[in-house]
């Protein structure tokens, strides 16, 4: 229990002094701007070259691995779309909304807590959970867009070009490329990587905390408490049961389920924008989730602990 503490307090301190730094305006507005892309484009890249390059991939067993999470996923969008004929009658922007902050999750707070319990070892995994989770998930948001929100501002290629033009999966193709073929990096570049790769967790946590926005919880909605339900307690647990069943055991199922616990991205709003979502209901759900979050992960977190984890 003191291990887990002691590994979440800096990551969740670090996303608070994020907050804290955008509240009295230092650095002002653009530069938190001009951070988050840098972080997006250049240093989180670097990190996922740099370690999954120099990483050991043998003994890894990647099919079920993802497989259990792209199924998850998978289920959870069936129960929410039933759930929603059934019971829920949300309105359709409102239902884009919960359905992102039900499924997607937080690369820099995923990274940074896995890097920070499971080590390099962990992160190495969380690469490869990235590279098919990131456009597999646009996927389904996308198509929920379609059917709720009757979005035409994406097509087909448009789609495809975004997803080889982001920079995350972009690095976790070039890092792994690298280690399948046994190219080593020579050493200036990768100290290089290295030293870039030190600054990419706590900036991109420092951007985490200056994408809150406290004052759009003032609207209260049934929404967010069933996006916020779904996300930090129904996914963790629903991705446990399925990894085990489908054989994943080991550090693979921990890391899986410290996905599943993981706050929804920043980046959800983004997309809510351009397709149609309901931007302060995601802006909401991004917020709690992200506030919540430390508390929901530790207890996961500790009942794993007490399991005995084949």
């Amino acid at each position: 229990m003191q291990n887990i503490l002691l590994a979440l307090i800096p990551i969740f301190l670090l996303i608070s002094l994020g907050y804290f730094l955008k509240r009295i305006k230092f650095p002002d507005e653009q530069f938190w701007q001009y951070a988050d892309k840098f972080t997006y484009y250049v240093l989180f890249p670097a990190l996922l070259i740099y370690k999954l390059s120099t990483a050991s991939l043998d003994g890894i067993d990647g099919v079920n691995f993802v497989f259990s999470a792209l199924l998850t996923i998978g289920i959870i969008t069936v129960l929410l779309m039933i759930a929603d004929k059934i019971m829920f009658f949300f309105d359709g922007p409102s239902f884009t909304s919960v359905y992102q902050g039900s499924i997607r999750f937080n690369t820099y707070v995923f990274l940074a807590l896995t890097d920070a319990i499971y080590g390099d070892s962990g992160l190495v995994l969380a690469a490869l959970l990235m590279t098919f989770l990131i456009p597999s998930i646009n996927v389904f948001c996308i198509g929920i867009f379609s059917i709720y929100a009757s979005s035409d501002k994406i097509t087909f290629i448009s789609f495809i070009k975004s997803i080889f033009k982001n920079p995350l999966i972009v690095g976790c193709i070039i890092g792994g490329g690298l280690n399948f073929l046994g190219i080593s990096l020579v050493s200036p570049l990768e100290k290089t990587l290295s030293i870039l790769s030190a600054a990419a967790l706590p900036l991109g946590l420092l951007s985490v905390g200056v994408g809150l926005h406290i004052t759009h919880l003032k609207e209260v909605k049934f929404e967010l408490f069933s996006s916020v339900f779904i996300k930090l307690a129904l996914f963790p647990v629903l991705i446990f049961f399925v990894a085990i069943n489908l054989g994943v055991t080991g550090l693979p199922l921990l890391v899986l389920v410290l996905f599943g616990a993981m706050p929804t991205a920043s980046s959800a709003y983004i997309l809510a924008r351009e397709l149609g979502g309901d931007l302060k209901l995601m802006s909401a759900i991004i917020t709690m989730q992200t506030l919540l979050s430390i508390f929901s992960i530790s207890a996961i977190l500790m009942l794993l602990e007490n399991y005995q984890i084949p």
